[in-house]
């Protein structure tokens, strides 16, 4: 009945609407409970509450980007954000206590446009780019006793506190194997469920449903393998191992893929058997056991047998494999740096800084207007403005009536609690509560927001800022009406641009891709680099579009026909992998191969001239 009505809903409002599923994540509630809220005790009993009200919002910050994943890719994706956060917190704190009104107006509006820019690199720099800019609102505009240095040290001492859990305690499934690998281990074994649910659905309707869902394993379970480590390569046979089982999916995950491009349904004792081999593997790296036999596919055809030789190299890999490469190309600086100076880059950058300057030149004219009385507590409304204007957390409308519903539910729930609650031991166990109820409120924005909300306000009352709810909610309706206005405004170049820069960065690898596999090159560790890298910037091409989809018609329109191409892009790399197989069976195309190469071709070279997009000089199949 939800998702019937949820259809029926106009796209941008249907999202607003939309929840995440799954089970509880009780480690990560654990993480929370223990973070925030006893930083903030700490700081209380010893009489310096003010540095545990720093230390708590950097946990609570780094609790919000605490995800499912590898303890590894913890340390990046925890450890980055809040490393630009003490720096945000740093200039912040000298700008407010230095500069006059105009000079700290335009000084957060260039970081803001630098903040902007910068996170077009990736999820890590754009979380890294929010904890910036929040983290230099809330040092400017929070008048604390400590001095920036003090500051920045309990930003820094709170989010590690953070990670330092999240690498320190155990997960439910770390108890029953081991401890070191529990997300990596999980992450390798999704890949070969995801192939066999791929192969059970050759030459039904769900087989691109399912080559998508393969690609989103492969891509987590990549990053799951190669965050930071102290030294280059695996240290251990055990790490070496599952570098190896992951090594090992790739040519399985590509013959799965040629045969569901065949489109020819396998009977049903056929299926089973292509399918148990991939099942079995799973079981075997999450048991960190042995396959056994494996039952071996029929090798009617060029893709089954394929599958049937990658089957054997895994049962070998499985029993003796001693590292492999993960087939990762790390991103030049050059490759950086265009990312940010690039379309995508300069009209996310222009727009954070229009938004965010005029959420800090508002909160000063607010201040000098005595709208926050003798506090001098302004942070709040350009902090708020961050959250807003960014596309990750949703379409804008979406983000707009999310933020605002969860700051009204959250300020009032916060006003009841205050009422009643003793201080300031009440305050710092609804601080503890609120950052448990954080890895469950992730699933929605607008929940996320009550949840911060509460936090927060126990937070900066602990402090020594009164209640302030009903301020908060004036200040969070004008932070969207700022965002919304800016966020229909005319920018210079072509509107779309995150979704045109990302479109085009996947033309690119579909184009190397094409290109190696054309050549006929032996060198199947760079093909199934570059197949990798193709499937990835795709998949990071869809969630652009879908969201540019949801957004208001006056904005969505902006990107009309980019799924249509994305579309087109993915059935070229589909047929790529298709052609790969079979070269490599019978040294050459058959004329379906090419007939279809040639009509992708020109299918793709029309919708990038309907979209606007440049010239991706991919080559000529022949």
């Amino acid at each position: 009945m939800y998702r019937r009505v949820t259809r029926a809903l106009p796209p941008w409002l249907a999202h607003a609407l939309r929840a995440q599923r799954g089970p509880v994540p009780w480690s990560a509630v654990t993480r929370g409970a223990l973070a925030a809220g006893p930083l903030l005790l700490v700081a209380v009993l010893v009489g310096h509450p003010s540095v545990g009200v720093v230390a708590a919002i950097a946990a609570m910050l780094a609790g919000i980007n605490d995800r499912p994943g590898s303890r590894r890719a913890a340390v990046r994706r925890l450890g980055a954000p809040a490393l630009a956060g003490a720096v945000g917190l740093l200039v912040g704190t000298y700008a407010g206590q230095h500069a006059g009104v105009v000079v700290q107006t335009l000084l957060l509006t260039g970081l803001g446009l630098v903040a902007g820019s910068v996170s077009a690199v990736g999820p890590v720099a754009s979380a890294a780019g929010t904890q910036l800019l929040v983290a230099c609102a809330v040092g400017a505009g929070m008048p604390l006793p400590e001095p920036g240095w003090l500051r920045a040290l309990a930003f820094l001492a709170g989010a590690g506190w953070l990670l330092a859990l999240r690498l320190l305690l155990p997960t439910p499934g770390a108890l029953a194997g081991d401890y070191r690998f529990d997300g990596e281990r999980e992450a390798v074994a999704d890949v070969y469920d995801a192939i066999g649910d791929l192969l059970d659905a050759v030459g039904t309707e769900h087989a691109t449903t399912r080559r998508a869902a393969l690609t989103a394993a492969l891509d987590h379970a990549q990053d799951a393998l190669t965050g930071p480590r102290l030294r280059r390569y695996a240290s251990s046979a055990a790490e070496r191992r599952l570098h190896a089982q992951y090594a090992a999916a790739l040519p399985l995950a590509e013959a799965a893929t040629a045969l569901a491009w065949a489109g020819e349904s396998l009977s049903g004792r056929a299926s089973e058997r292509a399918s148990a081999g991939p099942r079995r593997l799973a079981a075997a790296v999450r048991g960190n056991a042995h396959t056994g036999p494996l039952p071996a596919p029929a090798r009617s055809m060029p893709a089954l047998r394929a599958l049937d030789d990658a089957l054997l190299h895994a049962a070998e890999v499985f029993d003796q494999g001693d590292g492999g490469d993960l087939h990762t190309r790390r991103r030049t600086a050059r490759g950086l740096l265009r990312a940010v100076v690039g379309v995508g880059g300069r009209e996310y950058g222009l727009r954070v800084a229009l938004c965010f300057g005029a959420g800090v030149a508002i909160a000063q004219a607010l201040r000098h207007a005595q709208w926050y009385g003798p506090h001098d507590h302004w942070y709040w409304l350009p902090a708020t403005v961050v959250f807003l204007v960014k596309p990750d957390l949703g379409p804008l409308v979406s983000r707009v009536l999310c933020r605002a519903a969860g700051t009204v539910l959250g300020a009032l729930v916060f006003a009841g609690f205050a009422a009643l609650l003793p201080r300031p031991e009440g305050l710092v166990a609804l601080v503890a509560v609120s950052g448990a109820l954080i890895p469950v409120a992730t699933r929605h924005f607008a929940a996320q927001t009550a949840v911060v909300t509460v936090l927060v306000l126990a937070l900066v009352m602990v402090g020594g800022e009164p209640q302030a709810s009903v301020s908060r909610i004036g200040e969070t309706l004008l932070a969207c009406a700022i965002v919304l206005v800016v966020g229909h405004l005319p920018m210079p170049g072509q509107r779309g641009g995150g979704v045109r820069a990302r479109l085009g960065a996947a033309g690119s690898a579909a184009q190397a891709y094409l290109a190696h596999v054309m050549s006929e090159s032996d060198d199947r560790a760079a093909r199934w680099t570059l197949r990798r890298e193709a499937y990835r910037t795709l998949a990071e091409a869809r969630g652009a579009i879908a969201l540019a989809a949801a957004e208001l018609p006056a904005l969505a329109r902006h990107t009309e026909g980019a799924d249509e191409v994305a579309g087109t892009l993915e059935r070229l790399v589909d047929t790529t992998t298709a052609c790969a197989v079979h070269l490599d069976d019978a040294g050459r195309l058959t004329p379906r191969h090419t007939e279809r190469l040639a009509e992708l071709l020109d299918e793709l070279e029309s919708g990038r001239r309907r979209l606007g997009l440049r010239e991706p000089e991919l080559p000529v199949a022949g």
